[in-house]
Protein backbone atom coordinates (compact mmCIF):
# COMPACT_ATOMS: atom_id res chain seq x y z
CA UNK A 1 0.00 0.00 0.00
CA UNK A 2 2.62 2.63 0.65
CA UNK A 3 4.48 1.45 -2.49
CA UNK A 4 0.84 2.55 -4.25
CA UNK A 5 0.99 5.66 -2.21
CA UNK A 6 4.17 6.80 -3.47
CA UNK A 7 4.26 5.88 -7.11
CA UNK A 8 0.47 7.69 -7.15
CA UNK A 9 2.54 10.73 -5.67
CA UNK A 10 5.74 10.48 -8.57
CA UNK A 11 3.07 10.28 -11.17
CA UNK A 12 0.97 13.64 -9.94
CA UNK A 13 4.64 15.25 -9.37
CA UNK A 14 5.04 14.48 -12.95
CA UNK A 15 2.35 15.64 -14.33
CA UNK A 16 2.09 19.07 -12.78
CA UNK A 17 4.89 20.79 -15.11
CA UNK A 18 3.12 18.93 -17.91
CA UNK A 19 -0.06 20.53 -16.99
CA UNK A 20 1.19 24.29 -16.06
CA UNK A 21 2.70 24.11 -20.09
CA UNK A 22 -0.01 26.29 -22.56
CA UNK A 23 -0.38 26.12 -26.09
CA UNK A 24 1.47 28.81 -27.79
CA UNK A 25 -0.84 30.24 -30.25
CA UNK A 26 1.84 33.10 -31.48
CA UNK A 27 4.64 30.15 -32.48
CA UNK A 28 2.25 28.07 -34.30
CA UNK A 29 1.19 31.21 -36.04
CA UNK A 30 4.79 32.51 -36.92
CA UNK A 31 5.06 29.40 -39.11
CA UNK A 32 2.58 30.33 -41.75
CA UNK A 33 4.35 32.51 -44.10
CA UNK A 34 1.60 34.79 -46.64
CA UNK A 35 1.32 31.58 -48.78
CA UNK A 36 0.14 29.19 -46.85
CA UNK A 37 -2.62 31.20 -45.45
CA UNK A 38 -3.32 32.27 -49.52
CA UNK A 39 -3.45 28.06 -49.82
CA UNK A 40 -5.70 28.17 -47.10
CA UNK A 41 -8.13 30.67 -48.21
CA UNK A 42 -7.86 28.86 -51.93
CA UNK A 43 -9.09 25.69 -50.19
CA UNK A 44 -12.14 27.11 -48.23
CA UNK A 45 -13.17 28.99 -51.44
CA UNK A 46 -12.80 25.66 -53.08
CA UNK A 47 -15.00 23.61 -51.27
CA UNK A 48 -17.57 27.02 -50.98
CA UNK A 49 -18.05 26.34 -54.56
CA UNK A 50 -17.89 23.11 -54.42
CA UNK A 51 -20.64 23.28 -51.97
CA UNK A 52 -23.01 25.77 -54.15
CA UNK A 53 -21.99 23.93 -57.71
CA UNK A 54 -25.95 22.57 -58.40
CA UNK A 55 -27.02 26.55 -57.40
CA UNK A 56 -24.73 27.76 -59.89
CA UNK A 57 -25.75 25.35 -62.45
CA UNK A 58 -29.24 26.56 -61.70
CA UNK A 59 -28.16 30.39 -62.18
CA UNK A 60 -26.21 30.82 -65.11
CA UNK A 61 -27.16 27.86 -67.70
CA UNK A 62 -30.29 26.98 -69.33
CA UNK A 63 -31.49 24.25 -66.66
CA UNK A 64 -34.26 26.23 -65.12
CA UNK A 65 -36.44 26.89 -68.62
CA UNK A 66 -36.09 22.79 -69.06
CA UNK A 67 -37.30 21.83 -65.44
CA UNK A 68 -40.15 24.23 -65.43
CA UNK A 69 -41.53 23.12 -68.95
CA UNK A 70 -41.31 19.57 -67.97
CA UNK A 71 -42.78 19.93 -64.31
CA UNK A 72 -45.57 22.09 -66.12
CA UNK A 73 -46.38 19.43 -69.26
CA UNK A 74 -46.64 17.00 -66.52
CA UNK A 75 -49.12 19.27 -64.31
CA UNK A 76 -51.07 19.46 -67.56
CA UNK A 77 -51.26 15.90 -68.30
CA UNK A 78 -52.30 15.20 -64.81
CA UNK A 79 -49.37 12.85 -63.82
CA UNK A 80 -48.43 14.31 -60.40
CA UNK A 81 -46.06 11.49 -60.15
CA UNK A 82 -44.88 10.13 -63.58
CA UNK A 83 -42.30 10.71 -64.89
CA UNK A 84 -40.33 11.05 -61.86
CA UNK A 85 -38.87 13.88 -60.67
CA UNK A 86 -35.11 12.04 -60.86
CA UNK A 87 -35.87 11.12 -64.52
CA UNK A 88 -37.13 14.73 -65.62
CA UNK A 89 -34.13 16.53 -63.36
CA UNK A 90 -32.13 14.13 -65.34
CA UNK A 91 -33.37 15.13 -68.81
CA UNK A 92 -33.08 18.48 -68.05
CA UNK A 93 -29.49 18.03 -66.60
CA UNK A 94 -28.10 16.29 -69.81
CA UNK A 95 -29.77 18.79 -72.13
CA UNK A 96 -28.09 21.43 -70.41
CA UNK A 97 -24.91 19.62 -70.87
CA UNK A 98 -26.29 19.86 -74.33
CA UNK A 99 -27.11 23.17 -74.98
CA UNK A 100 -23.99 24.35 -72.62
CA UNK A 101 -21.27 22.12 -74.25
CA UNK A 102 -19.94 25.26 -76.44
CA UNK A 103 -19.64 27.00 -73.30
CA UNK A 104 -18.11 24.67 -70.73
CA UNK A 105 -15.75 23.86 -73.71
CA UNK A 106 -14.85 27.38 -74.14
CA UNK A 107 -14.27 27.76 -70.31
CA UNK A 108 -12.34 24.50 -69.79
CA UNK A 109 -10.03 25.74 -72.53
CA UNK A 110 -9.35 28.94 -72.32
CA UNK A 111 -8.87 29.27 -68.28
CA UNK A 112 -9.14 25.86 -66.20
CA UNK A 113 -6.55 24.12 -68.51
CA UNK A 114 -4.23 27.10 -68.56
CA UNK A 115 -4.47 27.25 -65.09
CA UNK A 116 -3.44 24.00 -64.27
CA UNK A 117 -0.86 24.08 -66.40
CA UNK A 118 0.31 27.18 -64.39
CA UNK A 119 0.28 29.26 -67.04
CA UNK A 120 -1.80 31.87 -65.83
CA UNK A 121 -3.06 33.47 -62.26
CA UNK A 122 -6.34 32.55 -60.47
CA UNK A 123 -7.69 35.59 -61.11
CA UNK A 124 -6.91 35.49 -64.75
CA UNK A 125 -8.28 32.04 -64.91
CA UNK A 126 -11.20 33.09 -62.80
CA UNK A 127 -12.03 35.96 -65.62
CA UNK A 128 -11.66 33.60 -68.32
CA UNK A 129 -13.92 31.03 -67.23
CA UNK A 130 -16.61 33.75 -66.66
CA UNK A 131 -16.74 35.20 -69.66
CA UNK A 132 -18.44 32.23 -71.64
CA UNK A 133 -21.31 32.04 -69.09
CA UNK A 134 -21.13 36.25 -69.32
CA UNK A 135 -21.14 35.85 -73.12
CA UNK A 136 -24.15 32.96 -73.02
CA UNK A 137 -26.35 34.92 -70.29
CA UNK A 138 -26.11 38.09 -72.08
CA UNK A 139 -27.27 36.78 -75.62
CA UNK A 140 -30.44 34.87 -73.88
CA UNK A 141 -31.27 37.64 -71.35
CA UNK A 142 -34.61 39.74 -71.98
CA UNK A 143 -33.34 43.31 -72.51
CA UNK A 144 -36.58 44.99 -70.09
CA UNK A 145 -35.28 42.23 -67.48
CA UNK A 146 -31.40 43.38 -67.40
CA UNK A 147 -32.84 46.99 -67.76
CA UNK A 148 -34.76 46.59 -64.16
CA UNK A 149 -31.66 45.13 -62.13
CA UNK A 150 -29.16 47.77 -63.93
CA UNK A 151 -31.65 50.57 -62.97
CA UNK A 152 -31.46 49.60 -59.94
CA UNK A 153 -27.64 48.55 -59.35
CA UNK A 154 -27.46 52.75 -60.71
CA UNK A 155 -29.24 53.81 -58.12
CA UNK A 156 -27.35 52.32 -55.65
CA UNK A 157 -24.18 53.94 -56.77
CA UNK A 158 -23.32 51.76 -59.67
CA UNK A 159 -22.37 52.45 -62.89
CA UNK A 160 -24.51 51.72 -66.12
CA UNK A 161 -23.39 49.22 -68.97
CA UNK A 162 -24.18 47.04 -71.10
CA UNK A 163 -25.13 43.55 -70.65
CA UNK A 164 -22.16 42.14 -71.98
CA UNK A 165 -20.05 43.85 -69.32
CA UNK A 166 -22.22 44.25 -66.65
CA UNK A 167 -21.61 42.50 -63.57
CA UNK A 168 -22.26 39.28 -62.40
CA UNK A 169 -24.37 40.48 -59.56
CA UNK A 170 -26.74 42.13 -62.02
CA UNK A 171 -26.93 39.50 -65.02
CA UNK A 172 -27.49 36.50 -63.45
CA UNK A 173 -30.45 37.69 -61.39
CA UNK A 174 -31.58 38.97 -64.61
CA UNK A 175 -30.88 36.20 -66.17
CA UNK A 176 -32.51 33.66 -64.19
CA UNK A 177 -36.07 36.01 -64.30
CA UNK A 178 -35.71 35.45 -67.55
CA UNK A 179 -35.42 32.19 -67.63
CA UNK A 180 -39.04 31.68 -65.30
CA UNK A 181 -40.59 33.85 -67.96
CA UNK A 182 -39.79 31.89 -70.85
CA UNK A 183 -40.39 28.25 -69.18
CA UNK A 184 -43.55 29.81 -68.02
CA UNK A 185 -44.19 31.24 -71.54
CA UNK A 186 -43.47 27.61 -72.89
CA UNK A 187 -45.11 25.41 -70.51
CA UNK A 188 -48.32 27.49 -71.48
CA UNK A 189 -48.01 26.78 -74.71
CA UNK A 190 -47.82 23.12 -73.79
CA UNK A 191 -50.00 22.61 -71.45
CA UNK A 192 -52.76 24.54 -73.98
CA UNK A 193 -53.91 20.92 -75.95
CA UNK A 194 -54.57 19.16 -72.71
CA UNK A 195 -56.84 22.23 -71.26
CA UNK A 196 -58.80 21.71 -74.59
CA UNK A 197 -59.23 18.05 -73.98
CA UNK A 198 -60.46 18.40 -70.12
CA UNK A 199 -63.17 21.11 -71.44
CA UNK A 200 -64.60 19.11 -74.17
CA UNK A 201 -64.63 16.29 -71.70
CA UNK A 202 -65.95 18.04 -69.20
CA UNK A 203 -68.86 19.26 -71.21
CA UNK A 204 -69.44 15.58 -72.47
CA UNK A 205 -69.39 13.95 -69.73
CA UNK A 206 -71.69 16.72 -67.91
CA UNK A 207 -74.40 16.86 -70.91
CA UNK A 208 -74.39 12.77 -70.60
CA UNK A 209 -75.35 13.23 -66.52
CA UNK A 210 -72.58 11.91 -65.60
CA UNK A 211 -71.48 14.11 -62.44
CA UNK A 212 -70.32 12.08 -60.32
CA UNK A 213 -67.86 11.14 -62.85
CA UNK A 214 -64.26 13.10 -62.66
CA UNK A 215 -63.50 14.54 -65.78
CA UNK A 216 -59.62 13.96 -65.55
CA UNK A 217 -60.23 9.95 -64.89
CA UNK A 218 -61.82 10.20 -68.68
CA UNK A 219 -59.56 12.86 -69.86
CA UNK A 220 -56.37 11.39 -69.03
CA UNK A 221 -56.15 8.62 -71.33
CA UNK A 222 -56.96 10.42 -74.17
CA UNK A 223 -54.26 13.35 -73.26
CA UNK A 224 -51.71 10.35 -73.18
CA UNK A 225 -52.70 9.54 -76.26
CA UNK A 226 -52.79 12.98 -77.81
CA UNK A 227 -48.99 13.53 -76.77
CA UNK A 228 -47.80 10.00 -78.37
CA UNK A 229 -49.57 10.60 -81.46
CA UNK A 230 -47.78 14.03 -82.00
CA UNK A 231 -44.63 12.59 -80.90
CA UNK A 232 -45.15 15.27 -77.84
CA UNK A 233 -41.15 14.27 -76.51
CA UNK A 234 -39.27 14.40 -79.72
CA UNK A 235 -41.80 18.08 -80.49
CA UNK A 236 -40.57 19.52 -76.58
CA UNK A 237 -37.24 18.80 -76.07
CA UNK A 238 -36.13 20.05 -79.84
CA UNK A 239 -38.04 23.39 -79.50
CA UNK A 240 -36.41 23.97 -75.86
CA UNK A 241 -32.91 23.11 -77.44
CA UNK A 242 -33.56 25.10 -80.45
CA UNK A 243 -34.46 28.40 -78.40
CA UNK A 244 -31.12 28.45 -77.28
CA UNK A 245 -29.56 28.73 -80.65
Amino acid sequence: MKRTTLTFAAWIAATVPAAAQTLDFEALAGNADGTTVGYIIQLFGLLTVLSIAPGILIMVTSFTRFVIAFAILRAGMGLPTTPANLILISLALFMTFYVMAPTFDRAWNEGVRPLMDNEISESVAMERITEPFRDFMADNVREEDYTLFADLAVERGGVETSAEAADLRVLIPAFMISEIRRGFEIGFLVVLPFLVIDLIVATITMSMGMMMLPPTVVSLPFKILFFVLIDGWNLLVGSLVRSFF
